[in-house]
């Protein structure tokens, strides 16, 4: 591929329209579940506050676990852009059982311990009871999501997102169609299960959408779930060193968003189901935004590969204006919208007070965001993990955490949370962008 083709925009976006569309699966379902719990006619703010320390934690253990497509879609493209894919095919079968078998592994860990864990968030009475039953019906799809990563982080790898964007869209249809269904119930058919049919909900749609990545992986790659070696592939050293890597990143970003629940949840339950809806919408909006930045580790690893500092370059910049850009389009968007948007996540007025005095600043991060992810998807491209641990350590250890204890003293509350959120995202689109162009005037 010649140098204006792998920087054109073209190239950028038939990469990351269709990532965009696949990456927002996840949180779009952890959404839907809070949509719809929130307006529920009964016990909706212990449910909603339920939902989303629930829907906290799986982001936390997924994010941690899902490293490993980060780390198998920079393997891959790096062996395209040398010319030598048939290097990795034997690894590749070797990952997905190994994400199955680890996804297996942390729900047996797990679902015993659920009283235990959202007990360290605060959570009490109703709010523990519905939060257990919740996480022990969801944790059954950590083996189904890590599978279903490993395989997007493949179809990344080999330049194309639009097979894992189809999954995604399919079982994001079914989680909403499923949630209106087994939530509200349907007359004498269908009983109404609340907080558990959205727990029930999300599990079919999971499995939908490892359906249909298992399919598009046999019908369009090599790969082949039964082709495991007994002997560990070559490569199979380098994936778990960069995996462990941006596991050792993600828990920084873990230990943030623990920190925010718990300090929200100990204002009260108002303020700990705002913080829920907040939370849901903000990861939301990073997967979003976050597209830009698969484009740019799917097509930075591959131009690493190749040795083009010029292109690199040309992708950066193309990258980040259009992360803006979306991310502007969506400020302005929510802003109009404003009121519409917290309407539609509860009819409690208290929730939707706090609601309108906090999210403003959930908005004006937005394109804060998009210069840190598009810039980290480039360093995932890249291999960089060590670097991206050890920046999110510091920022976590030295911006977030002093911010938030500063900010909570002043008692702003949400405001504290959402203050020191911004601030760390902020360090890390600074520093970020300083490393890029010193690594290229490196090159």
């Amino acid at each position: 591929m010649n140098k204006p083709e792998a920087v054109s925009s073209k190239s950028i976006l038939k990469l990351a329209v269709p990532a965009i569309i696949a990456g927002i699966a996840e949180p779009l379902i952890n959404l839907t579940d809070v949509a719809f719990i929130g307006n529920m006619e009964q016990d909706a703010v212990a449910s909603l506050l339920a939902v989303g320390l629930v829907g906290s934690f799986l982001s936390a253990v997924i994010w941690t676990l899902a490293q490993t497509k980060t780390s198998v879609s920079s393997i891959v493209s790096n062996a395209l852009g040398a010319g030598n894919i048939a290097a990795v095919q034997t690894l590749l079968p070797q990952v997905i059982w190994i994400n199955a078998v680890l996804g297996l592994l942390i729900y047996l860990i797990t679902a015993p311990l659920a009283s235990y864990i959202f007990s360290l968030y605060n959570a009490q009475g109703a709010v523990l009871d519905l939060s257990v039953s919740y996480y022990q019906v969801r944790a059954l799809g950590f083996p189904i999501t890590l599978s279903t990563f490993a395989i997007f982080g493949i179809f990344r790898g080999l330049q194309n997102t639009s097979r894992a964007m189809i999954a995604s869209l399919c079982g994001a249809m079914v989680n909403i169609a499923l949630d209106y269904l087994l939530v509200y119930g349907v007359g004498d058919a269908i009983p109404a299960m609340g907080v558990m049919g959205a727990a029930y909900a999300s599990l079919v749609a999971q499995l939908t959408m490892l359906a249909i990545a298992i399919y598009h992986l046999y019908k369009h790659t090599a790969v082949r779930l039964n082709a495991v070696v007994r002997k560990p592939h070559a490569l199979l050293v380098q994936h778990v060193r960069l995996t462990t890597n941006f596991f050792l990143r993600t828990v920084s970003i873990n230990i943030a968003m623990f920190l925010s629940f718990r300090f929200a949840t100990g204002y009260g339950k108002i303020p700990g189901a705002t913080h829920a809806i907040l939370v849901n919408i903000w990861l939301f909006f990073s997967f979003f935004i976050d597209g830009f930045a698969s484009a740019g580790n799917a097509i930075g690893g591959r131009l690493l590969g190749s040795k083009d500092v010029e292109a690199l370059r040309n992708l950066g910049k193309k990258t980040v204006t259009y992360g803006v850009g979306i991310a502007c389009i969506l400020v302005v968007l929510c802003f109009s919208l404003y009121g519409f948007i917290g309407s539609q996540f509860t009819k409690d007025t208290a929730i939707l007070s706090l609601f309108m005095n906090s999210f403003w600043l959930v908005l004006l991060m937005q394109p804060i965001n998009a210069v840190a992810f598009v810039y980290d998807g480039i360093f995932k491209g890249w291999g960089e993990a060590v670097y991206l641990r050890n920046l999110l350590f510091l920022l976590t250890l030295l911006v977030f955490i002093p911010t938030l204890l500063l900010l909570d003293y002043l008692h702003f509350e949400l405001l504290a949370i959402w203050g020191a959120f911004t601030l760390w995202m902020l360090g890390r689109a600074v520093v970020l962008a300083f490393k890029f162009h010193s690594r290229l005037r490196a090159l």
